[in-house]
């Protein structure tokens, strides 16, 4: 018995949406990482705003970690779950010991543009293989990381 045999998508359909799923699931585990970091190194006048902002978003980040896991399994496949693999397929490159707000920010701002980037893209495909799921799930994190990289880029203004 296969999920996919009840929900009726079709296993060729969605392989492009699951490959999309699997790199998306790899990068966010490696933003959640750096935002950890962000949040334990941060130093300066902005720490305090910073710090409880920076766990809010490894805390979100945490959460559509599960998010992403879970619907690849719906779809029929095995999400990844090791960080070798993780590291081996994300776009998002590991940082470390940034202290400084305005670097923290800026990389920060750069991974959002990548994650939108490749969101759009798994969106496109699910609606071409009839996966409204997964087409809500990443209109979703689209309508709220628009939002938040809007803030980011006012609050890091001069």
């Amino acid at each position: 018995m296969k999920t996919l045999d009840y929900t009726k998508l079709n296993a060729a359909s969605v392989e492009k949406v699951v490959s999309g799923l699997k790199k998306l699931l790899a990068n966010y585990q490696v933003f959640y990482a750096n935002l950890r970091g962000f949040h334990w190194n941060i130093k300066g006048n902005q720490f305090f705003v910073l710090h409880s902002k920076f766990e809010e978003m490894y805390d979100d980040a945490a959460e559509k970690v599960d998010e992403i896991a879970e619907r690849i399994l719906m779809l029929g496949d095995t999400p990844e779950n090791n960080y070798s693999s993780y590291l081996k397929e994300a776009d998002v490159t590991e940082v470390s010991n940034v202290s400084c707000a305005d670097k923290a920010l800026e990389n920060i701002l750069s991974t959002y543009s990548l994650l939108i980037g490749q969101e759009r893209e798994i969106l496109a495909n699910a609606s071409e293989a009839g996966d409204e799921v997964t087409v809500s799930q990443m209109s979703d994190y689209l309508k709220e990381q628009e939002k938040l990289v809007w803030m980011l880029v006012a609050y890091a203004s001069k």
